[in-house]
C-alpha cells in the first residue's frame, strides 16, 4: 500500500510537476466527461480517480502533446475495462448455451439473443481497428454525447475534422456490420 498516492503530487519531484502541468488542469473535464459515461456522480468520481491514477503512472511516458486527448484516452479505456469487467459473457458454447437459454425462459427470444451478442462483438471488434484519431471522435460524439464543438475543442482540431473522421469511422463501422450480416446492405456508403 506504500505505493499509493496519499495527497497532492510533490511539486519538487518531476513527475509531480508534470502530473500538475499536464493532468491538474484537466480534472474538471474528466468529472464532465465521466458524468456521460456512468450516469452516476459515485461511479463519474471513481472513473476520473481510476483515470488520474493511471496518469500519475503513466506520466514519464507521456510527450507532453494533447494532454487532454491522452487523459480522454486512459479514462475510455479505464471505463471500456470497468464495464467489460462487469459484462457477462453468455455463449461460449453456441449449441449448448442456446439449448440452456431455450430452456430457462429468458426475456427475449434466443435468436434476440444471440444477435444481440453478436452485435456488441463485432461493433467491439470494429471500434477496436479503427485508427486511434478516429476511434476517440467516436468515444467523444457517439458514446459520451459531445457536440462535434466540444469535441473539436478536447481534441484541438477543427469542427469540420471531427466531422470527417467520425463519417468515416462510421462508415468503417457500417462495413464490418453489414460483412456480418447484422446491417442492411446499402447501394452507397
Amino acid at each position: 500500500m506504500e505505493d499509493q498516492i496519499t495527497g497532492p503530487p510533490d511539486p519538487a519531484d518531476p513527475r509531480g510537476k508534470a502530473f500538475a502541468a499536464y493532468v491538474l488542469p484537466e480534472v474538471e473535464v474528466l468529472l464532465r466527461v465521466a458524468m456521460t459515461l456512468t450516469a452516476q456522480p459515485a461511479d463519474a468520481e471513481d472513473l476520473v480517480q481510476d483515470t488520474l491514477l493511471r496518469a500519475y503512472r503513466a506520466i514519464d511516458r507521456f510527450d507532453g502533446e494533447h494532454p487532454r486527448a491522452w487523459l480522454l484516452t486512459i479514462m475510455r479505456r479505464a471505463e471500456m475495462n470497468r464495464h467489460r469487467r462487469r459484462r457477462p459473457h453468455l455463449l461460449d458454447d453456441p449449441d449448448a448455451d442456446l439449448d440452456r437459454l431455450s430452456t430457462t425462459g429468458t426475456q427475449g427470444s434466443a435468436e434476440e439473443v444471440v444477435v444481440g451478442e453478436a452485435f456488441d462483438s463485432v461493433v467491439d471488434e470494429a471500434l477496436s481497428a479503427l485508427p486511434v484519431k478516429h476511434r476517440t471522435v467516436v468515444q467523444l460524439v457517439d458514446i459520451d454525447g459531445l457536440t462535434y464543438a466540444e469535441a473539436a475543442r478536447i481534441l484541438d482540431v477543427p469542427e469540420g475534422t471531427v466531422m470527417s473522421r467520425l463519417h468515416r469511422a462510421r462508415k468503417r463501422i457500417r462495413a464490418r456490420l453489414t460483412a456480418a450480416g447484422l446491417a442492411p446492405k446499402r447501394g452507397l456508403m
